[in-house]
């Protein structure tokens, strides 16, 4: 990640000091969408970060919330909506890399954007809906069913049944 990364947070007045502690209230611009096509923080879009960095034994303890908001559709109905995103995160990065899937200081700086990526992404609904009792859209003619309820449309007429209805049709 380039020196430019917003995730970027300086530790180097803390390290190695056992027990020293920073608290930070941050506002970070998304570089890059968070999420999917279906539902993310937009890039350009601000989320807000309460952060609390701890120096310990084996290397800095990032403890932090992060609150944005995620723009996407309904699911079912396919109407624009927004979500508030408020999860929580807790991350050692440690001084040397002992194992392949720990984080770790670089350049006496550690790099939150993996671990806020993480927990933001994670916390997304899979399926969002506008409300719980959203009744989403007719399969027929794709009219969204809370407009018109009680809509019906004609009974499709059995494939097999077909060559009877030539004879309906002589009679006439």
């Amino acid at each position: 990640m380039s020196a430019e990364s917003p995730y970027l947070i300086a530790v180097h007045d803390i390290m190695h000091k056992a027990g020293a502690m920073r608290e930070y209230k941050l506002e970070i611009t998304v570089p890059e969408n968070l999420g999917d096509s279906i539902i993310n923080v937009p890039a350009g879009n601000d989320i807000d970060l309460d952060l609390r960095v701890e120096s310990v034994h084996e290397g800095i303890l990032a403890t932090g919330e992060v609150f944005a908001d995620a723009d996407g559709e309904c699911s079912r109905c396919l109407d624009p909506l927004t979500l508030p995103v408020e999860v929580d995160f807790q991350e050692l990065f440690a001084y040397s890399l002992t194992n392949e899937d720990e984080f770790v200081v670089n350049d006496e700086q550690i790099d939150l954007e993996q671990v806020i990526r993480d927990a933001v992404v994670l916390s997304l609904p899979f399926k969002p809906v506008c409300r719980k009792n959203c009744l989403g859209l007719c399969p027929d003619c794709g009219l969204k069913i809370a407009e018109d309820p009680h809509h019906v449309h004609e009974a499709p007429v059995d494939s097999r049944w077909t060559a009877l209805q030539s004879f309906t049709q002589k009679e006439e």
